[in-house]
């Protein structure tokens, strides 16, 4: 009888924090996390896209975004489509040029079932289902409410009301269902997506018993808004009353005697965006915050123990060993000033809060409150890096990743910090699967090549930090409407437009400085002439194009053009196209607003 091929296991915690986890050196009590490390190796190369779409698309097609339809996000595509229609790279979905991992495993015999966010494509053609997936739970768009509670759409009388409640948001297998009505009334975000992912498994039929399977698991959480059971919440009491630089320098202890970071590296400033320190704030305003980073927690905390769910029946089922698990982050924290706050068109943010959201001190993380918490937060959770989530500096892309695989990992409980990217994923599991990549036909259509790298090397000789996944001419890049890097070898060059950045090139020696602090473009001009040759090699094998400069002219007209014939007539019809693809455009449509544009 022929030896049964690895089952294999991808869990996407949602803009979670390099050390919110304790194998990462933080406080959140993640016993099965901390685990999942003993028993497997932690990566602290690991790299991703400065966001979420981006990440996954990468991650279930092994190459660059630009490539695989997320060269922009859906959310911002919506702003001014007239500027992407017919690049290819730009769709705003998972396209068809790229071979989804679902598909290939799907054709290669495997069970495929996946439980959580999609955010890939909002329609029943660009869905998990139709991507690879046999059976499915998921919700399409970029974030909502953990308790599936969404107050400010009961109000609403006119026809896409069905819309808001549901119906084209969730999906089960192929065809959608209403949110409403057709989840479980005790839903909670974390809990109900595991109920799923373990029912697939427990229902699979004798025939289904017999294939190896692939499990995708994407939380929504800790994404906002920060919502979690109260029960949780409680036992994270207290705990973080001393602020976020306090936060910061206990996690850089915590990372620094486990290893995951050098003794004497020297951290980037606390991500601030301007707020106040936390030592300036009134003691109310810090209640409030501390009990946000509280319930932000919780949810940390609920992922775990539902980790924890998935690894006991599979022990169970004796399926645990042969099963190829990795743990990540899509994108460093969560960092964002206001991005969170809920808006109806016609209202103002004030009109929403105070007729849906209570938001007192005693009710945040509840069912019907809607709260964020802040950069300062984010900060302690991506030192010792610079920045957070949505730019190219380290604290957007670097994140935690965790695998486990006792048949090809040789030594347990290790570190490496060998160089790794989101786009290597698709490679490692083909290369384990004993499969070869289908490009360049696949399925009767064109698909690209991969262009990450298997992991095999790093799995069988954990202790050698000398091996290298890259080499030092390999070329890696990141972009989004103008937030750019490149980097070759411990050599990066970022951009980062205003207001994220001073608006010119930044050169940095990563193996010097993880914190970004000292700029090389003006000592070292050739080397950082070469990193620019670099990023064009990258912008023409993408398939980029400029779409910043193109891009802002778009907004400002599209402005200009909403100023003088009023917002009032299109508030509604555009909330409704804005929910379908997500709350982004709805959060970046109200910051224009309060800045008067």
């Amino acid at each position: 009888m022929a030896e049964k091929k690895p089952n294999f296991l991808i869990i996407v915690a949602d803009d979670l924090g390099f050390s919110d986890t304790s194998p990462y050196g933080g406080e959140i009590n993640t016993p099965n996390l901390q685990k999942l490390a003993d028993e497997g190796l932690r990566l602290t190369g690991f790299h991703t896209a400065a966001s979420c779409s981006p990440t996954r698309a990468m991650l279930l097609s092994g190459t660059d975004s630009h490539i695989a339809g997320l060269g922009v996000m859906a959310e911002k595509i919506k702003k001014a489509p007239q500027i992407f229609e017919g690049k290819p790279g730009y769709e705003g979905y998972l396209n068809y040029r790229v071979a989804a991992l679902g598909e290939i495993l799907q054709d290669a015999g495997y069970f495929t079932f996946m439980s959580g966010k999609w955010h890939l494509g909002l329609k029943k053609e660009l869905g998990p289902y139709a991507r690879g997936f046999t059976k499915v739970l998921s919700t399409l768009p970029g974030a909502g409410n953990h308790f599936n509670h969404e107050p400010q759409l009961y109000d609403l009388k006119d026809k896409p009301t069905a819309i808001f409640k549901g119906d084209g948001i969730w999906m089960k297998d192929g065809g959608f269902i209403n949110g409403s009505t057709d989840l479980p009334k005790d839903f909670y975000s974390s809990n109900t997506f595991t109920d799923y992912f373990l029912d697939f498994l427990k229902e699979r039929t004798a025939a289904q018993r017999t294939q190896p399977f692939f499990g995708y698991l994407p939380f929504t959480a800790p994404h906002w808004p920060l919502q979690a059971p109260q029960r949780v919440v409680k036992k994270y009491r207290g705990r973080y009353d001393d602020g976020p630089v306090a936060l910061r320098d206990q996690r850089l202890r915590s990372m620094t005697e486990k290893g995951l970071v050098p003794p004497d590296v020297e951290p980037a400033p606390l991500h601030s965006l301007g707020t106040k320190p936390w030592a300036e704030l009134p003691e109310e305003e810090k209640r409030i915050s501390s009990r946000a980073m509280e319930v932000y927690a919780a949810m940390v905390d609920l992922i775990d123990v539902n980790i924890g769910r998935v690894r006991a029946y599979l022990e169970e089922t004796g399926e645990l060993d042969n099963t190829f698990i990795i743990f990540m982050s899509d994108n460093g924290a969560e960092g964002q000033l206001l991005e969170a706050l809920p808006i109806l068109a016609g209202y103002t943010v004030e009109d929403i809060v105070h007729k849906y959201y209570d938001n007192s001190l005693d009710n945040i993380g509840n069912h019907n409150s809607f709260v964020w918490y802040g950069p300062q937060w984010a900060g302690a959770a991506t030192a010792p890096s610079r920045g957070a989530k949505s730019h190219s500096t380290e604290g957007g892309i670097h994140c935690p990743c965790i695998v486990r695989y006792p048949p090809a990992l040789k030594e347990k409980g290790l570190v490496t910090s060998t160089f790794t990217t989101v786009m290597d994923v698709v490679p490692t599991i083909l290369d384990l699967a004993g499969l070869k990549h289908p490009s360049p036909i696949f399925r009767g259509r064109e698909v690209v090549p991969v262009r990450g790298k298997s992991w095999r090397p790093i799995l069988e000789h954990p202790g050698d930090q000398d091996i290298q996944i890259y080499s030092d001419t390999d070329i890696v890049g990141w972009e989004q409407l103008g937030i750019a890097a490149v980097r070759v070898g411990d050599w990066k060059a970022l951009f980062l437009p205003p207001p994220k950045g001073p608006g010119k090139w930044e050169l940095y020696d990563l193996s010097k400085d993880l914190g970004e602090l000292h700029d090389l473009a003006e000592s070292q001009p050739e080397k950082l002439k070469e990193m620019l040759e670099h990023y064009e090699t990258y912008f023409q094998e993408t398939g980029m194009f400029d779409s910043y400069t193109t891009y802002q002219e778009a907004l400002k007209q599209r402005k200009a053009e909403r100023r003088k014939a009023g917002d009032n007539n299109n508030r509604y019809t555009s909330y409704v196209s804005t929910l379908r693809w997500s709350l982004a455009f709805t959060q970046e449509r109200f910051l224009s607003f309060m800045k008067g544009n």
